[in-house]
């Protein structure tokens, strides 16, 4: 089994911790809680750089190994690390892989300020972005023993 975790947070007092585990190439289970976001739903995406030297400004686009368009957890056309929107303190499921060439450890969790909308919004940003608002809290994620 292969674990992870990013521990999330902001100077506006948005901190959360989320663990990622894989059993062989099966699907990643990503749990974990979020506090301090106004309710309802928040983009929630793997970003391409585990670097927070500027805020999460500086963690780049979308992990998008395969230069797909942004889309929902279940498309099949979508970036690797489109995981979708969570509610504080659910818990979710999602298909990103910890080991092989697509491996999201070094990468950035973000959360945004606004809702993902998969794609499927008809606004600009949907096919890159979900169009999911500002970067409000971000982290590394790490191997965890």
């Amino acid at each position: 089994m292969v674990k992870a975790v990013v521990v999330l947070g902001n100077s506006d007092g948005v901190k959360g911790t989320v663990y990622f585990t894989q059993e062989g190439d099966g699907p990643t289970t990503v749990t974990g809680d979020i506090s301090g976001l106004k309710p309802g739903l928040h983009g929630f995406h793997v970003h391409a750089m585990g670097d927070t030297t500027n805020g999460c400004m500086s963690t780049g686009p979308h992990f998008n190994p395969q230069g797909k368009e942004h889309g929902a957890p279940e498309d099949e056309d979508r970036h690797a690390g489109d995981l979708g929107n969570v509610t504080v303190g659910d818990d979710g499921m999602a298909h990103i892989p910890l080991t092989g060439p697509h491996s999201i450890i070094g990468r950035a969790v973000v959360v945004h300020a606004d809702p993902d909308d998969l794609g499927k919004g008809g606004h600009e940003l949907s096919k890159s972005t979900g169009n999911a608002g500002g970067r409000i809290a971000c982290g590394i994620i790490g191997l965890q023993g």
